[in-house]
């Protein structure tokens, strides 16, 4: 009985480290992406729900501009503007963290540190953090984060959202300042466009 006591003991000890290196491992990747000057990347995500779309994205604290051949996104942290090139339409909204998220793969670096369970893996040379939700919920209610050992750059961001799951592939990843202006409307950009306010 006092053995499988102990083993039981060791085993909890063992998990509770692992969820504190997951943690560490993200606050690391926090605070890489968190430059305070900002940063940008690359992306290509793929949904069964949104589609697929690759670009670019600058991003600061929690804003964010996201640019794709069919659309442009600014963030400004409370208010989205999403101009569609196919309609000339700007939709202004506030949207939700799932949302943010189907554009901004680093969404998860504001939400890691509540409300979510994590534990850590290693493969190959690249860390995987993988969060489950306390509330099933929650918008995002699954993550799987690939973290570069080396950098804590994250490369691959698998996130669930009901029973829809998004994959979002970062690169090209740099840190750089990077102006406020950026992550508002700028309608010099979408001449003409129809302002449609969603919120």
């Amino acid at each position: 009985m006092k053995k499988i006591l102990a083993l039981a003991f060791v085993a909890m000890m063992s998990i509770g480290a692992m969820a504190q290196t997951a943690q560490q491992v993200l606050d690391k990747t926090a605070a890489v992406i968190g430059n305070k000057g900002g940063a940008s990347a690359n992306f290509n995500m793929s949904s069964s729900k949104y589609g697929s779309a690759s670009g670019s994205i600058a991003i600061k604290g929690n804003k964010f501009n996201a640019r794709t051949p069919q659309a442009i996104v600014w963030f400004n942290g409370k208010t989205q503007w999403t101009y569609l090139k196919k309609t000339n339409e700007v939709n202004v909204s506030n949207p939700t963290q799932a949302q943010q998220m189907s554009m901004n793969p680093y969404t998860f670096t504001n939400i890691y540190k509540t409300g979510y369970k994590s534990t850590l893996k290693t493969v190959g040379s690249n860390y995987v953090v993988h969060l489950v939700a306390n509330n099933q919920k929650r918008s995002v209610a699954e993550m799987y984060i690939t973290i570069n050992k080396k950098t804590h750059i994250p490369s691959v961001v698998k996130m669930r959202q009901g029973n829809t799951w998004s994959t979002i592939t970062v690169s090209n990843f740099r840190a750089r300042s990077v102006s406020n202006s950026t992550f508002n409307f700028n309608s010099k950009e979408c001449p003409g466009a129809e302002v449609i306010d969603l919120r």
